[in-house]
Order: C-alpha cells, then sequence, then structure tokens
C-alpha cells in the first residue's frame, strides 16, 4: 500500500485519492466469472418450496415484466431439485453439482438487486456501478488504484468467446475518462493470444530491440513537447506495455506446463467444456503471474445471453451449466489447492434474476429486483449464506446488497476505501460506486 501511495499520487496522469487500509488487505487480485443473461435464482440458488405448491396457479402479486408471454401471471415451479450442501448446508441446485461441491468454501448472497431489467443496462451496472454508459469498469477501476504486479502484462485483461462478443461487449471493460492504460485488454484463447501484436513479417530479436528503443525515444520526445497530456501518456504507456507483452503473453497461455490432470480438472478433455475450461484456466494463470484483474465471459453459443432462460428453465439451464459448472469449479479448487484462494477474489455473478412466473410455458422474464451470486476467497466468509427474498423469490426483502455494494466490498477486501479511490472529472472526484448519490457501503456481514 506504501508503493502505491507514493505512485505519482496527484500528477496529471494519476491524481488517485487513497485512504491507506487499517488491515492487510487479503485480496490483491479478482477474477469474475460474469454470467451473462441474468441467471435463475430460484432454479439454482434460492429455493422456494411455495412455487412448487402453487405452480400453474395465478400469482397474488403482479411482477415488474418485461417481455410478452407471462401475461397470465402463473406461478413456475423448478423443474430442479435442492439439495443441502457440505457442513454449511447451502441449498444449490443438481444444475451446478460442481459448484455445489464447493458449498463450503462459497459466499452465497440471495438478496442482490438492480436497477433495470433489461440486459444492456443491467450489465453496465454490474460493470460500471451505473446503468449508463461512459463510465470507467470496475476492473479499470482496479487496475487505476493498484496497477499491476507484473509490468509486463496488463493489470485487467478480459477472456471472452473467441466467438465473439456477449451484449454490450467490448463497452462492459471500457476505461472511460482514466487514462486508457487501465481500459481491459482482450486476451484471446484461441490463435494469437493478443491481436496486432507481433510484427506481420518476422524480425530478427536484436533489430525488434533497436526498433522500439528509438520509437521510445521519439515517443518521450514527443511528450516533452506537450506536457501534462494524459492521453499521450497512457498512449506511450499502452505502446511500451505491448513491446513488453511479446513475450509475456505467450507465456501466460502456454499451457504445456500443466499437467493432465489440470487440463482434464477443467474439462479441457471435453468439447462442451474445453472453450470455457480453458478461459477459467488461463484466468488463474494470469492471476499467478501477477494480473490485478481478469473478467472471463461465457460462450456465446448457442446464444450471446445464455442464462437468458425465457423459454425452459429447464433445458435452457441446463445447456448453459453443462459448459460453465465444471470450469467454474475448477478454478476455485485450483486456486485453493495452489495457495492462491485466500488472496483471489472469485465472483461469479450475473447481471439480475428471474420471475416467479411462467413465461411462454417454461421460461422465465427478467427481475431486476432479486438475484443471486457467489464470492470465493479472498477473505469472505465460507460456507456463508447472506440475505432472503420473499416467498416467491421475486423480491429480496432480507439484509439488501446493491451493485455498488458489492462493489464497495470488492475494493475493500483490495485494501480500498471506495469513497477515496478517486478521479477529478468535470468538476468534480469521481468515485466507482458514487456513495453519495447510491449509498453504497460495505457489507462487513459477508468478510471474515
Amino acid at each position: 500500500m506504501d508503493a502505491l501511495l507514493a505512485r505519482e499520487a496527484g500528477s496529471a496522469t494519476s491524481p488517485f485519492i487513497a485512504k491507506p487500509a487499517a488491515f492487510a488487505p487479503p485480496a490483491k487480485s479478482v477474477i469474475f466469472l460474469t454470467q451473462v443473461g441474468g441467471p435463475s435464482q430460484m432454479d439454482l440458488f434460492d429455493p422456494k418450496p411455495a412455487l412448487g405448491k402453487f405452480d400453474g396457479k395465478q400469482h397474488s402479486e403482479r411482477g415488474e415484466m418485461f417481455q410478452k408471454g407471462s401475461e397470465a401471471n402463473r406461478i413456475l415451479g423448478s423443474p430442479w431439485r435442492f439439495q443441502s450442501r457440505g457442513q454449511c448446508g447451502m441449498d444449490i441446485s443438481d444444475a451446478l453439482p460442481h459448484l455445489a461441491e464447493l458449498a463450503d468454501d462459497l459466499t452465497l448472497v440471495r438478496s442482490m438487486h438492480s436497477e433495470h431489467n433489461n440486459h444492456g443496462e443491467a450489465l453496465v451496472l454490474l460493470s460500471t456501478g451505473k446503468i449508463f454508459l461512459g463510465r470507467p469498469s470496475l476492473g479499470s477501476w482496479v487496475s487505476y488504484a493498484l496497477g499491476t504486479e507484473n509490468q509486463n502484462l496488463p493489470a485487467y485483461v478480459v477472456l471472452r468467446d473467441p466467438e465473439g462478443y456477449s451484449t454490450h461487449g467490448a463497452l462492459l471493460w471500457q476505461n472511460a475518462w482514466l487514462p486508457a492504460v487501465h481500459r481491459g485488454t482482450e486476451f484471446n484463447t484461441r490463435g494469437a493470444p493478443v491481436l496486432n501484436l507481433q510484427p506481420a513479417q518476422q524480425v530478427a530479436p536484436e533489430s525488434r530491440r533497436d526498433q522500439l528503443e528509438l520509437l521510445a525515444k521519439l515517443n518521450r520526445r514527443h511528450q516533452a513537447s506537450f506536457p501534462g497530456e494524459p492521453e499521450l501518456e497512457a498512449r506511450i504507456q499502452n505502446y511500451e506495455l505491448a513491446a513488453r507483452m511479446q513475450l509475456a503473453a505467450t507465456s501466460a497461455f502456454n499451457l504445456d506446463s500443466e499437467s493432465a490432470a489440470t487440463k482434464q480438472l477443467y474439462g479441457l478433455d471435453n468439447p462442451v467444456t474445453r472453450g470455457y475450461g480453458l478461459r477459467c484456466l488461463t484466468a488463474r494463470r494470469l492471476v499467478e503471474a501477477g494480473v490485478r484483474f481478469v473478467q472471463v465471459f461465457t460462450p456465446i453459443k448457442p446464444f450471446i445471453q445464455p442464462w437468458d432462460s425465457h423459454r425452459n428453465v429447464d433445458t435452457e439451464i441446463a445447456d448453459i451449466a453443462a459448459m460453465t459448472d465444471l470450469p467454474s469449479a475448477a478454478l476455485i479448487r485450483d486456486l485453493k489447492a495452489r495457495g492462491l484462494l485466500d488472496n483471489t477474489i472469485v465472483i461469479w455473478a450475473g447481471e439480475f434474476g428471474r420471475q416467479p412466473v411462467s413465461q411462454n410455458g417454461m421460461g422465465r422474464d427478467h427481475n431486476r429486483h432479486a438475484f443471486s451470486l457467489l464470492l470465493a476467497g479472498g477473505g469472505f466468509k465460507r460456507g456463508h449464506i447472506h440475505g432472503a427474498t420473499d416467498d416467491f423469490g421475486y423480491r429480496a426483502v432480507k439484509d439488501r446488497v446493491s451493485v455498488p455494494d458489492l462493489h464497495a466490498t470488492l475494493l475493500r477486501q483490495l485494501g480500498l476505501e471506495h469513497t477515496r479511490v478517486a478521479f477529478p472529472h468535470h468538476g468534480r472526484n469521481e468515485t466507482l460506486t458514487d456513495a453519495e448519490v447510491t449509498g453504497a457501503r460495505v457489507v462487513r456481514e459477508l468478510i471474515v
């Protein structure tokens, strides 16, 4: 933390405002498993016997509908069976058998709520703290505050499906008005790890070194003519980082050193789990190498919002869970086995939840009033259940947690005071949580 406070504090390129942590922060990195589409809380993490009891009957409360197909307002019982898991007795459905085996290592928050029931706005909220575009993402704030432990790799890395982008794509890892070096850097788990990183034609190492040294001299000479230009400084930093990444990025993606057992653990031997498994294994390698924040996105096939179960919460959940459950659990197991879980926060979360009533027969519409998420490692309580929803799972009613509350708590576990990690923009010190407006607080009940 001392090094952090000394890092160009108050300068034009890094006007960092910080309050030293009064404790040794338990975490130094974050892996955010972003579950695009809105996982159904009452089919995965929040069992509601009343849904089965009143299945097919009209609900006494009419919820906030988003799409057509729910007009009858009839309750839909879950097709998934819940079981008490681990010594903690955490109820998790059979849809996620591998994560369920880790119940004693998980924090389950059942009382999350969002501000919007459309995917785009809710994903932006989950990523940036506000529903509108143009603000830095959580990963960008972490990069800005803490930097990277490996100067040859970015502080913030994004691992998406090589087939394409999820909803809102790169808008979810923008730096906005933070220096450009804090934008999420896309790494690819298929083909070249980073696009446009290597020269189009092979160049001898000594020649390449001379080229980069000359470029650095020219950049610095140009910068001297325009002092106090943060965008120019960030652009130069990005060029220099790209040069250093040419070897480091390739090494991070080289799985030759991984054992056959580790590759099998992540499901690399199975075409169903291989894609997501590669991203989860790469995320572990990146935090091991000193990357601060890794954001892993879900597959985009058969659908870019794979948890968006409008038609059938049985088959649609089964499809995406088959691809992501085993690799997600493998990541937590692997981090724990290597002694990395204590100082790495793993988040498993989507943008909102689902309705207790049926849509199109067996589906569920969006629900911003309640959703569940998982946390592991980084000083979060193990085998802990926080909050509750009403009898039908529609609304968070006990120990409610907002997205800004979640962000404040994550920053706290990284040794940062969320109201003091700030950047001057348009006449005010902007923060991730904007606590004066959102009322964001650290949820201390979640942490050891």
